[in-house]
């Protein structure tokens, strides 16, 4: 199990690039160059983040990408949920319906609590927090 998946990791870097050239729009070009990541890949995820609020794009000649909101407002969490989905450790499945003893299951109560405590420690880690501590 991968808490970070490839394409959260590569739209947390884009993201991260984005914000180091502050309110300058970043073109996909100089971030396929900077990032070393395929054009079509990061095409896709640069997509996503203008679908989901957290870019926002220009077309054109002088086009590219800004962040949509501050550094500071986008979380480490959020991108887990664009990329990933809710974040979930288990999904108590059993022959692909629920499980009939998720409600009193001692294992998932244990998991559960992971999953906050995760939560938790992920919610504060912002963009901002993150090139602070580069």
């Amino acid at each position: 199990m991968k808490l970070i998946t490839r394409d959260t990791d590569y739209g947390l870097r884009a993201i991260c690039c984005i914000a180091r050239h502050k309110e300058r729009i970043v073109p996909a070009a100089e971030l396929v160059k900077q990032l070393g990541i395929p054009r079509p890949f990061l095409r896709k995820i640069l997509q996503l983040l203008n679908a989901k609020g957290i870019l926002k794009s220009y077309k054109g000649p002088k086009g590219g990408f800004v962040l949509s909101r501050p550094a500071a407002r986008i979380s480490l969490l959020d991108l887990i949920k664009i990329f990933q989905g809710p974040l979930q450790l288990n999904e108590c499945l059993f022959k692909k319906s629920t499980c009939p003893r998720v409600s009193t299951c001692a294992l998932r109560k244990k998991i559960k609590a992971i999953e906050k405590y995760v939560i938790r420690e992920l919610k504060p880690i912002s963009i901002a927090t993150l090139l602070e501590g580069r």
